[in-house]
């Protein structure tokens, strides 16, 4: 009998351990912190990407959450605001002195928002509506918009103490149906005068937004850590009824000149185990020009020739209604 006793004993001692354990999880066990939701890449910075529109503005909805294990159970207006001090310092500690490799402030005539983000009762998430107007933007420039969380001087709520939560530094980036990372494995970049000999090959190509139908990039082997690279933009336009892209440049002293006319085509096929998803391909064939580097050493040029085709894979989720958020960037 006293093992019974003894047994019943154990087993109501567990019941009221295991029960006070529950009652545990009904409490807070972190902390009610608002924060960003705009995760850092390896650069430091948030890409976000925003449709280009040319007489119109774009919007970004950028989420501003509540922290913790428990639903927040209060209505809270957060302030939020530009924040030039914390871009300042993104600069000098990912460039040091290369000041031509700074990120700029995004100008205001290119966004408006808010200045309070409401969050309800219930609910664990606001959003900042971000209105994008980006026409005449030049992509030359790395243009992030600084964002912080302001405290509030009635302590309705707190900001995230660590600094990479309250802050959300957005590198903006605009595109169209033919901007993105182009592979650039067939493009070959020859010294002018030795187009049989070897060729110098980039993996990748960025190619960014200049209106609905245009794009540019860098000549040749140039790329965006060149502090010239604002001398070597070619220009490319994209006619959708003949299938042809105009090459261009605005700069005469870079010696452009165009041999043929570039075409393009556009594929799109499903993914064979995600049904899901659409693979949609810009080619860029018969590319053909020549430009001179009149910048890289002092008092001399340098002439090349540039053959080949560009390839863009992009990759949508036709699951997700927002375009920004369906591509696979």
């Amino acid at each position: 009998m006293k093992k019974i006793y003894r047994m019943l004993l154990f087993v109501l001692a567990g019941l009221s351990l295991f029960s006070s354990c529950n009652e545990e999880w009904k409490d807070e066990q972190y902390e009610h912190y608002v924060s960003f939701k705009a995760p850092l890449n390896s650069e430091g910075v948030t890409r976000i990407y925003v449709r280009y529109k040319h007489d119109e503005s774009t919007n970004f909805k950028l989420p501003v959450i509540v922290s913790g294990s428990t639903t927040n159970d209060k209505a809270i207006t957060v302030n939020v605001a530009v924040d030039p001090d914390t871009l300042a310092t993104l600069n000098i500690e990912q460039f040091q002195s290369r000041t031509d490799l700074y990120y700029e402030e995004l100008e205001s005539s290119y966004f408006s928002m808010p200045s309070t983000v409401d969050i309800v009762a219930g609910e664990n998430t606001g959003l900042l509506d971000i209105d994008f107007t980006l026409q005449d933007i030049d992509l030359v420039d790395k243009w992030l918009l600084p964002l912080t969380i302001v405290e509030d001087p009635s302590n309705s709520y707190v900001p995230h103490p660590r600094k990479n939560y309250k802050k959300a530094l957005l590198r903006v980036m605009p595109f169209n149906d033919y901007s993105g990372t182009y592979s650039g494995t067939a493009l070959k970049t020859f010294l002018r005068g030795f187009e049989g000999d070897a060729a110098i090959v980039k993996s990748d190509v960025p190619v960014y937004v200049v209106d609905d139908n245009t794009v540019f990039f860098y000549a040749g082997t140039i790329d965006e850590k060149r502090t010239d690279r604002r001398n070597y933009k070619i220009y490319a336009s994209f006619d959708e009824q003949t299938k042809q892209v105009t090459l261009t440049s605005d700069n005469p002293d870079m010696e452009f000149q165009v041999n043929g006319t570039p075409v393009f085509t556009v594929e799109e096929t499903m993914d064979a185990t995600r049904p899901y998803l659409l693979h949609r391909y810009v080619t860029i064939s018969k590319i053909d020009y020549y430009f001179t580097d009149y910048t890289s050493v002092p008092n001399a040029t340098i002439g090349y020739t540039v053959r080949g085709s560009l390839i863009l894979e992009r990759k949508i989720n036709t699951q997700i209604p927002d375009e920004d958020q369906a591509i696979e960037w």
